[in-house]
């Protein structure tokens, strides 16, 4: 075996938990793949003989290649998905990053942080979210993440903890009983469909948050409504997509599908606590819709 056959051989060791953490930046599974492909460029660039922990080394790379990715995103003002987060002190999630793991284990159990986690990640600023992900998910040393971000380790580890506290505060604890979550949904797709403000205000949570991408052409379309009555006036004029939705499930989450001219046009998903709707994602980016797990139920 040549030097060539043998470091790509190590970089294909590397590729499973390379690729988890680009998804975990990007939202996107082709970008994923794209940024890991630049990484083995990149690799191919230097004197991988100077390298003493090639994991980490493509590690750090991939994280430069997504930051100047998801800046670029920014400036072209094509986010997939864009809001804010309130905020409460927690530790991060263990996803399986560690040392010791699998790389192909910590892959599964990076893609197990499912869609709402994703929603969250894309409220984060660029660098917030490089050192979340590397950090909290991935075991990345702070002294590493300073390097990829251009800031000092404290300064990273405030990146971190910031975002940390956007993601845990953004968790609410769900309604465990499906049916219950179903007929809190269905009330309010009836209210939206009759147009009914105070119908809608009582399956609603006081401080309900609506997060939405913009979809394609929808550049100017809010990211994120807060509130009972804002939320509610929002429904309201969305009224004609609530008469021609369809019931659904996202990850065994009650959904809707609303659609448009027979196609999908876009896809809400409830969280349900308390006995009311305390978040709603809005999924109309065509990218991201083909990845859920989505099933349609009968009316």
């Amino acid at each position: 075996m040549d030097g060539h056959e043998f470091l790509a051989e190590r970089f294909e060791e590397n590729r499973s938990r390379l690729k988890a953490v680009a998804y975990r930046m990007l939202g996107s599974t082709s970008e994923a793949e794209d940024a890991v492909q630049e990484a083995w460029i990149r690799l191919g660039r230097c004197d991988d003989r100077a390298i003493e922990n090639l994991g980490g080394w493509l590690t750090t790379v991939v994280g430069r290649v997504c930051l100047d990715m998801l800046r670029s995103r920014r400036s072209r003002r094509e986010e997939p998905l864009g809001t804010g987060a309130p905020e409460e002190t927690a530790p991060g999630p263990e996803l399986g990053g560690r040392p010791e793991a699998d790389p192909e284990q910590q892959a599964l159990m990076a893609d197990s942080v499912g869609l709402a986690m994703l929603v969250v990640l894309e409220t984060l600023d660029p660098a917030e979210r490089l050192a979340f992900v590397l950090h909290d998910m991935f075991a990345v040393p702070f002294d590493e993440i300073a390097g990829v971000v251009d800031r000092t380790p404290a300064a990273a580890r405030q990146l971190a903890s910031r975002a940390r506290r956007r993601v845990q505060g953004a968790d609410p604890v769900p309604d465990p009983d499906l049916a219950r979550k179903r007929e809190v949904v269905n009330a309010f797709l009836a209210a939206a469909r009759d147009g009914e403000f105070e119908a809608l205000l009582t399956v609603l949570d006081p401080d309900v948050v609506v997060r939405s991408d913009t979809g394609a052409g929808g550049a100017g379309a809010p990211g994120l409504v807060r509130g009972a009555a804002a939320v509610a006036r929002q429904a309201m004029m969305f009224a004609p997509f609530a008469r021609s939705s369809r019931r659904a499930l996202v990850g065994g989450e009650p959904a809707v599908i609303a659609t448009g001219e027979g196609h999908r046009f876009s896809v809400m998903i409830f969280t349900v606590a308390r006995g009311r709707i305390v978040e709603m994602s809005v999924i109309r980016d065509p990218s991201h819709l083909p990845g859920l797990d989505l099933a349609v139920l009968d009316d």
